[in-house]
């Protein structure tokens, strides 16, 4: 029995050691099947626990050896966590300038901030007066409005008077016409011939076209008017005044006009034709006017003085007399071909001429010009037809026939000489162009040998066309 007891002791000591064991370690004992290997387990869990225990002590005894480390530690943190407090101070010490924000505590704090629903007064800015929006401040703009609104209107104005003038004009003197002319008014653009057209070349200019009469192949008729449409002649014409013309031109048909230039003009217009026209600079001389009953503002230019004698007859000078101021000029000419061509630019062949009788007529009114002056011109349209007839029926004598062919002979031979002069004078230029040429390329080789042989070449040439020419001529033995 004392054995039994003491099997029974010995396994409740067992038992107890075990609910001990599996206690310490949270695990349960009962119904395991790794109870053999825990207790291995409770050995070495036993001796790390010795280990950290022995650990604890030695970090306690540290602990408690160096108190005063840590406190030092502390008091070191303790100043760098103020120093940052500091700096954020710093960083937001602007946030609490008073004048950094003005009124915003007091607007924070009033009471209308916390009405939503009430708006505040609007307050009316004051505005400069230069920046007010008055009339004032657009005097430039409306002074550019009334100028462009008179000079619409001062055009119109001035294109309808100049319409009004050579309407009254055609007006006036179509009937003279259609009794000279078959066609009157053609306008050379229609297949059929038309009659009674005024052509408008421009707003000032207008131009009437006439053919179908005996020794005469056509007559233009131009009307030159003031630029009244624009302004600015407008007022030029208040410190310079001028007057409308009227520019008759007749070509006359070949070989029924004998050959000689004359005219007679005003002597502000004669210096400008003797000096401008080619046929009056090359034939005509000025001439004394004191065997003509003609005023003495008028200056003449003749070549033959038999020509002259006839066109200025009594009834002629009896007109020049009568409209002095009217009649610019009268231009004769069998030999017209308009302006003289510039001396820089001399043609090479003889310029085309053709006989051609011209009339130049003042308005008179001083550009105040009204439809009864243009009514009162139709006694110089009279003798524009009475010339035409007079120098179609003139016959020169022997002797102005001779000298007439003569000037016109040595015109065209110092023509001739003038043409051969400037055509020497491009060769030679040419020349000089090409030697220059030359030289630039000699002076550009690099080649030294390549040089001396250009330099040799042209020494020869210049040596070949200085020599004489010589003809070699063979003699047949007898």
């Amino acid at each position: 029995m004392k054995a039994v007891w003491l099997l029974l002791l010995a396994l409740a000591c067992i038992l107890s050691f075990s609910i001990v064991g599996s206690k310490k370690h949270d695990a349960v004992v009962e119904d395991n099947d790794f109870a053999e290997f825990e207790e291995f387990e409770d050995e070495e869990d036993d001796g790390i626990v010795t280990e950290e225990t022995e650990g604890e002590e030695e970090v306690a005894r540290k602990q408690t050896s160096a108190p005063d480390d840590q406190d030092e530690e502390f008091e070191e943190e303790e100043e760098e966590e103020e120093d940052d407090d500091s700096l954020a101070d710093d960083e937001f010490e602007h946030l609490h300038d008073e004048e950094e924000f003005e009124n915003f505590d007091t607007e924070k704090d009033s009471p209308k901030s916390k009405t939503p629903d009430k708006l505040p007064d609007l307050q009316m800015a004051k505005v400069p007066l230069h920046l007010r929006t008055s009339w004032d401040s657009f005097y430039l703009e409306m002074l550019m409005i009334a100028g462009l609104a008179v000079y619409f209107l001062n055009f119109l104005a001035g294109k309808n008077k100049n319409c009004k003038l050579a309407t009254a004009w055609l007006t006036a003197h179509r009937e003279l016409l259609e009794t000279q002319f078959s066609i009157v008014g053609d306008d050379g653009v229609a297949k059929e011939v038309t009659s009674g057209v005024l052509m408008k070349e421009s707003e000032n200019v207008y131009a009437l076209w006439c053919s179908g009469r005996s020794c005469v192949e056509g007559m233009l008729v131009e009307l030159k008017l003031l630029k009244r449409q624009d302004l600015i002649n407008f007022l030029l014409r208040i410190f310079k005044p001028a007057s409308d013309q009227i520019v008759v031109k007749v070509d006359i048909d070949e070989g029924k006009m004998d050959n000689f230039v004359f005219a007679i003009a005003q002597k502000r217009s004669a210096a400008k034709l003797h000096k401008d026209m080619n046929d009056l600079s090359q034939f005509a001389e000025k001439k004394s006017i004191e065997k003509f009953d003609i005023p003495s503002s008028y200056q003449l230019l003749s070549e033959i003085g038999e020509g002259t004698a006839a066109v200025l007859d009594k009834k002629v000078c009896q007109v020049l007399t009568k409209y002095e101021g009217v009649i610019e000029y009268i231009h004769v000419s069998d030999q017209y071909s308009g302006l003289k061509v510039q001396e820089d630019t001399q043609p090479t062949k003889m310029p085309e001429t053709k006989p051609c009788l011209l009339f130049c007529f003042t308005v008179p009114g001083k550009g105040r010009t009204r439809a009864v002056d243009m009514e009162n011109l139709k006694p110089l349209m009279q003798l524009v037809f009475y010339c035409v007839d007079k120098v179609a029926r003139l016959q020169l004598s022997k002797e102005a026939r001779f000298k007439a062919e003569k000037n016109r002979q040595k015109a065209a031979e110092l023509f001739i000489k003038a043409a051969h002069s400037q055509r020497q004078e491009l060769a030679q230029q040419r020349r000089e162009e090409k030697k220059r040429a030359e030289k630039e390329k000699l002076m550009a080789e690099e080649d030294p040998d390549r040089a001396r042989k250009l330099e040799e070449r042209e020494s020869r040439r210049e040596s070949k066309k200085k020599q004489p020419k010589m003809k070699m001529m063979k003699i047949k033995a007898m």
